[in-house]
């Protein structure tokens, strides 16, 4: 009997090998490319939102710079010849008087905004998530002073808040409380404006909480009260800490729309009696806009104080919305 021994065949084997090194997906071999339609697609569906920040938030940003940083006049601004002056149009914000009053009612104006459109409007927004007959109706029209245009909003509430033919005079005649200057005395313009505003921008803060208030489950609720919790409890304990990020991005948008409230301030009291309710946003436009001879660049400069301010306040909501989702 013969006995055969076989070899292994070296041959497949390298030919198994090669084929495999020859495969697209192998370590070594470059990834495949994006078709250059594909590419191009891409760019051309991100042209106009590029074109449009550029245009509308870019290039604004950089002449407002420009003009705070030069000394610009009515003939320069024509001619384009005003001089490099540096930070001088700060220094001189910095030293105005009606500096340190404008810092100080913005940030009231700011902050008692911010806490009654923020707390009235998720109180509404717990009250409408009941659900009862009137719900829907009664919540479109807590939508009109957010649907109506702002110089219609500060008129109406200049005629209603007027000392002598207005009807909250009238109507704290009838239960003996004397006429109140609202907007012609120095310590109540401020008040009468942020009451204007705190009824404009509860609607917003409605519509966003309650939005927010529909994403938390019924059974959370539900495994609440049968622990126990009564409504004060569910609420602090259940709602509350839900709908945090939600209500971090409304006070944000709160902040940054509030810091820049010019129409309502400009048409119910121009920002006086002597200067009594003047905030960052009435005092550049009256820098820049208001006087015979216009201050293009300290009021530029007062305008970029806002925009830092803004600036300031989204990077801290970004760093602790980075923590919160780390954590």
């Amino acid at each position: 009997m013969n006995h055969t021994t076989q070899l292994p065949d070296h041959r497949s084997e390298g030919v198994r090998n090669g084929a495999a090194a020859a495969t697209p997906h192998s370590a070594g071999s470059p990834k495949r490319r994006r078709p250059a339609s594909t590419q191009w697609a891409a760019w051309a569906f991100l042209a106009p939102v590029t074109l449009y920040l550029v245009l509308f938030y870019a290039y604004p940003l950089y002449r407002n710079l420009d003009l705070s940083l030069r000394d610009y006049t009515v003939r320069s601004f024509v001619q384009g010849d005003a001089p490099f002056t540096g930070l001088a149009n700060y220094r001189k914000v910095f030293a105005d008087p009606a500096f340190a009053p404008a810092l100080l009612h913005t940030a009231v104006f700011t902050a008692v905004c911010l806490v009654f459109q923020y707390a009235i409007g998720l109180a509404l927004a717990v009250f409408f998530k009941q659900n009862f007959r009137l719900s829907p109706t009664l919540r479109a029209l807590f939508l009109v002073p957010w649907l109506l245009p702002l110089i219609v909003s500060a008129s109406t509430w200049s005629w209603m808040l007027n000392s002598e033919s207005g009807v909250v005079n009238a109507a704290l005649h009838v239960i003996g409380i004397g006429p109140v200057n609202w907007l012609t005395s120095p310590s109540w313009s401020l008040t009468s404006v942020i009451i204007a505003n705190i009824w404009i921008g509860v609607p917003f803060n409605l519509v966003v909480l309650y939005s927010g208030l529909q994403s938390i489950p019924a059974s959370l609720y539900e495994a609440a009260a049968i622990d126990g919790a009564n409504a004060w409890q569910r609420f602090w304990r259940v709602t509350f800490p839900l709908l945090r990020p939600v209500s971090a991005i409304t006070l944000l948008l709160g902040l940054i729309y509030t810091l820049k409230v010019f129409d309502i301030i400009w048409i119910m009291t121009k920002g006086g009696p002597a200067d009594s309710s003047t905030t960052f946003a009435t005092w550049s436009y009256r820098l820049g806009f208001g006087n015979l001879l216009p201050a293009f660049g300290p009021g530029a400069a007062v305008g970029n104080l806002l925009v830092v301010a803004a600036l300031v306040f989204g990077l801290v909501y970004v760093r602790v919305q980075r923590k919160q989702a780390l954590s």
